[in-house]
């Protein structure tokens, strides 16, 4: 999904690879960015341009460092864990499916951020999470 975001004046090129994915992956004028964004009630919305005065946000600098090499993934809402797709030491890639996660009698699959082994499993099927409650930890 390409989209062009314009914040005081200036419009940033925006490409999301999939917007389902956890976290998000925003590539932003060529820089990419991994955003966990607050969940809410599926919606349907349509709606042409707008233009809004917003303050300038200034974004961090890129940096040459690696990212670090071990990664977590996080509940992005409350809900039952009613499938786990992998298990410490299996390799995953980037958009793989962990595991399914029950909200609002609905299902939602959480999915490897990058690339990496998974280091440990903090779940199992029929546990209750919590927002922001960890997962799984995976060497990336």
């Amino acid at each position: 999904m390409n989209i062009n975001v314009t914040i005081a004046g200036k419009t940033y090129a925006v490409k999301i690879e999939d917007i389902h994915a956890r976290p998000v992956k925003a590539e932003v004028n060529g820089q990419v960015y991994e955003v966990w964004p607050e969940e809410t009630a599926a919606q349907s919305v349509q709606a042409q341009p707008v233009s809004i005065a917003a303050p300038a946000v200034k974004l961090a600098a890129a940096t040459s460092q690696p990212a670090a090499s071990m990664q977590e993934v996080r509940s992005p809402l409350p809900g039952v864990i009613v499938e786990i797709k992998v298990k410490p030491g299996d390799v995953v890639k980037t958009g793989q499916p962990l595991c399914t996660l029950e909200a609002m009698k609905m299902k939602n699959v959480i999915r490897a951020g990058r690339d990496g082994t998974v280091a440990e499993v903090h779940i199992k099927v029929g546990d209750q999470v919590q927002h922001n409650q960890l997962m799984f930890t995976y060497e990336g």
